[in-house]
C-alpha cells in the first residue's frame, strides 16, 4: 500500500467551470502542531538487502508511465525539451482587494523539497511573518493521488502525519514522515495537494504544485506563482511583521534585481529541470550550456560584489539560492548537471553558505527533504528509489564573504 495511514480518496469530480476561485466553505481548522526537527527515516522494512519480492517486481516492470502525466516530468516538446507551464492562478494580496493583507487570513502549502516553494519559506524567515501566515508541509515522497483510479496516473504532493510510512509512486520504498509535515488543518477531506485545486475548480492541465497561497476567509486559492508571492509577503505584511524595515526590492537596485532574476530564472532556476526532464541529449547539450554559462556569469558578478545584485540581500538571492543549495546534493547526479558542482565555484560556494547563514533563512532549507523528494518521487528517472548519501555540504562553515574586499 502507498499509504499506511491516510485513508484512500476516490476520483474527485472537478467542477464544471474552469473559475480559479470557489465559494467552497472551509471546515474548522483543527489545532496546528508545533513542528520538531527530525529527518526523514527509510523505515526498516526497506533497509535490509534494498528490496522486497514486491518491490522488485515493480522496479522491473516500470515503463516511461510510471512517473505519471499531468506533472511537470511530462511537460515535454516534440523535440524532448522541458517545457515548463506557467501558474495558472496569479491573483495578488491588496489592500482595500479581494485578498487584503491581514494577520492569520492566510495559509502557505509548501513542500520543504521544492526550491519554489522554500522561497516563500524564506522570505517568512527573513521578515519576520511565521505568526502571521501559517504553514502546512506536505510528505517529501509523491503519492499516487487518486490511487482507486486505475485510469488516473497522476502522482504528486500528499500530506502526511509525523510516523506515517509512504513508499513512492511504483510502490517502492518506505520514507516515515518526520514532524515538519502535517495533515491539512483547513480540511477535512484534503488527503494532496491535488485536492486543494479540485476545490477551485482548477481546468484540465493544471499542474498540482507548491506554493499554494491559500485564503482562509474565502476558501481559495490566491496564487500559486511563487515569484509574486514572494513580493506580496515582504511587500504587503509590513505591518504585522518582525523586520518591517528589511527591504528585498530596494528602489535604487530593482532594475539590477529584475535583469538577473530574468536569466537567472531561465539559465538556472528552470535551467536544472531543463537538463533533468530532456528527453533528447540535443535538447540536454543546449540546456546544460545554458545552465553553465550563466553559473560562470554568477560567479565573474560574485567576485565584484557579495550579493547577486549588489551590497545587500534582496529577492534575487532568495530566486538564486534555493537553486544553488540544491546543485551538489541533488542537481549533479540526478539531473546529470555534472560539468562542474558548486563547491567548485570559489565565489558561488562561499555565497551559499553566505546567504544560508543570513539569520531567518536556514529554516528554509532541508536537505533530508529535498533528497528524498527528488530521489524517491520519480520512479522513470530512479526506478529503485536510492537516496545518495553525499556529499553533505558543510553550510555553517566560515565563508569570508562579510569581511572580504569587492
Amino acid at each position: 500500500m502507498l499509504r499506511a495511514t491516510v485513508s484512500a480518496l476516490a476520483s474527485h469530480p472537478r467542477a464544471p467551470t474552469p473559475a480559479f476561485a470557489s465559494a467552497v466553505a472551509r471546515a474548522p481548522p483543527r489545532p496546528r502542531r508545533a513542528p520538531a526537527r527530525r529527518p526523514i527515516a527509510h523505515h526498516p522494512r526497506a533497509m535490509a538487502s534494498g528490496s522486497t519480492p514486491a518491490t522488485t517486481a515493480a522496479s522491473a516492470s516500470l515503463g516511461r508511465t510510471a512517473t505519471p502525466g499531468s506533472t511537470a516530468v511530462a511537460d515535454v516538446s516534440a523535440a524532448g525539451a522541458f517545457v515548463r507551464k506557467d501558474a495558472g492562478f496569479r491573483a495578488r494580496i491588496e489592500p482595500g482587494g479581494r485578498h487584503p493583507p491581514e494577520r492569520d487570513r492566510y495559509h502557505l502549502y509548501v513542500s520543504y523539497a521544492c526550491p519554489w516553494a522554500s522561497r516563500t519559506l524564506a522570505v517568512l524567515g527573513l521578515k519576520g511573518l511565521e505568526d502571521v501566515v501559517s504553514v502546512t508541509a506536505v510528505h517529501p515522497t509523491w503519492q499516487k493521488t487518486r490511487p482507486n483510479d486505475a485510469s488516473d496516473s497522476h502522482a504528486g504532493w500528499a500530506f502526511a502525519r509525523p510516523g506515517e510510512v509512504l513508499a513512492n509512486p511504483a510502490g517502492v520504498g518506505a520514507f516515515v514522515a518526520d514532524d515538519k509535515c502535517a495533515a491539512d488543518p483547513n480540511h477535512d477531506d484534503v488527503a494532496f495537494v491535488r485536492d486543494l485545486y479540485d476545490k477551485v475548480g482548477a481546468p484540465p492541465g493544471t499542474r498540482f504544485t507548491v506554493p499554494v497561497l491559500w485564503d482562509k476567509t474565502l476558501g481559495e486559492i490566491v496564487s500559486n506563482e511563487s515569484s509574486e508571492i514572494i513580493r506580496d509577503l515582504y511587500g504587503r505584511f509590513d505591518a504585522f511583521a518582525k523586520r518591517p524595515d528589511l527591504d528585498l526590492y530596494p528602489e535604487r537596485l530593482r532594475a539590477e534585481i529584475d535583469e538577473i532574476n530574468e536569466w537567472v530564472y531561465h539559465g538556472i532556476n528552470n535551467g536544472v529541470y531543463k537538463c533533468g526532464f530532456a528527453t533528447s541529449q540535443a535538447a540536454y547539450d543546449e540546456a546544460c550550456a545554458e545552465l553553465f554559462a550563466c553559473l560562470d556569469r554568477c560567479e565573474a558578478i560574485l567576485e565584484k560584489r557579495r550579493f547577486i545584485a549588489g551590497d545587500v540581500l534582496t529577492e534575487a538571492d532568495v530566486r538564486l539560492f534555493h537553486t544553488l543549495v540544491r546543485f551538489d546534493e541533488v542537481y549533479v547526479v540526478y539531473f546529470k548537471t555534472n560539468k562542474k558542482a558548486i563547491r567548485e565555484y570559489a565565489n558561488l560556494s562561499a555565497y551559499v553558505r553566505d546567504v544560508y547563514q543570513t539569520p531567518g533563512m536556514r529554516q528554509s532549507v532541508d536537505m533530508a527533504h529535498i533528497k528524498t523528494h527528488y530521489f524517491t518521487s520519480h520512479p522513470v528517472l530512479n526506478a529503485h528509489a536510492i537516496v545518495p548519501m553525499g556529499p553533505e555540504t558543510d553550510l555553517d562553515a566560515p565563508h569570508g564573504r562579510d569581511t572580504r574586499e569587492y
